[in-house]
């Protein structure tokens, strides 16, 4: 079974010295785990015994099309009205504990480590953790842009109960999850678990309209950004703006895995 990071928290001791490897560009941001600290969380309304690191919102010069944030809900706490927003679409991916439940239209959904929901916007829906361990999970919005004659459906399940599709020519050492119908005109947003095997990578610098959240789930690799060669490891979070010229490799010892957002099926509004 694969496992998933999540942030130990808390705060470094005044003996450490001020280094890190956070990084913020017009093309693209590197938010290690190591600052996702105490000091650092929000506390959102309508949400009870729960905390939440705002990983991406929409800033000129950054990543415009969605926000995504890293939530820890305590046992007993969660929402009963998550999304202020109707037109918003959401997606919750979990890392560790609960199991979190997600309840949506009346119907319950408990989700553990590697479970999933997708939220369409104008739905009702509420999260609850009724477990004994802090439950700890990716939550992205975005702002859902519709398309007449297509609706899109509510989606849940786990990643390990998806068969992986292998990249061409790549024997299987890279391969992608895909949580969403890839095919499906109805979700203008996929959301993807991308695996390398160690020595894997992408051979090119992929340059694209595709906007990119990229959460690290397990592993370390080395990442071409713009024209920088950047080292991440598992908790770290890279946010993409349009174009942003990407590859990578991964580093081993283990395969390195990473849950990656990223905006579809849509055309260019002038």
């Amino acid at each position: 079974m694969s496992r998933y990071y999540s942030p130990e928290a808390g705060l470094p001791p005044q003996t450490e010295l001020l280094t890190g490897r956070a990084v913020v560009t017009e093309a693209y941001t590197v938010i290690p785990r190591g600052v996702l600290r105490d000091i650092v969380v929000s506390v959102l309304p309508e949400w009870q015994r729960t905390r939440a690191w705002i990983l991406n919102r929409p800033v000129a010069g950054g990543a415009t099309t969605f926000a995504q944030y890293l939530v820890e809900v305590a046992p007993g706490g969660g929402s009963r009205a998550p999304e202020p927003q109707q037109h918003v679409e959401s997606f919750v991916f979990v890392l560790d504990g609960g199991p979190l439940a997600v309840t949506i239209d009346g119907e319950r959904h408990e989700l553990g480590p590697g479970g999933f929901a997708y939220l369409p916007p104008e739905r009702i829906w509420e999260a609850a953790n009724d477990g004994a361990e802090p439950a700890r999970f990716q939550w992205i919005r975005k702002a859902y842009e519709p398309l007449a004659g297509h609706t899109p459906a509510v989606v849940v399940g786990h990643e390990g109960a998806i068969e992986p599709a292998a990249m061409p020519g790549t024997d299987n050492k890279w391969r992608t999850t895909r949580m969403l119908p890839a095919d499906d005109l109805a979700y203008d947003m996929h959301v993807n678990v991308v695996t390398f095997e160690p020595g894997a990578s992408i051979p090119f610098a992929e340059t694209h309209v595709m906007e990119h959240g990229l959460y690290i789930l397990e592993g370390k690799g080395v990442y071409r950004l713009n024209e920088d060669w950047v080292e991440v490891q598992e908790g770290d979070y890279l946010s993409l703006r349009a174009f942003c010229p990407q590859a990578c490799y991964a580093g081993g010892p283990s395969n390195f895995r990473y849950l990656l957002y990223k905006d579809v099926n849509r055309q260019v509004l002038l």
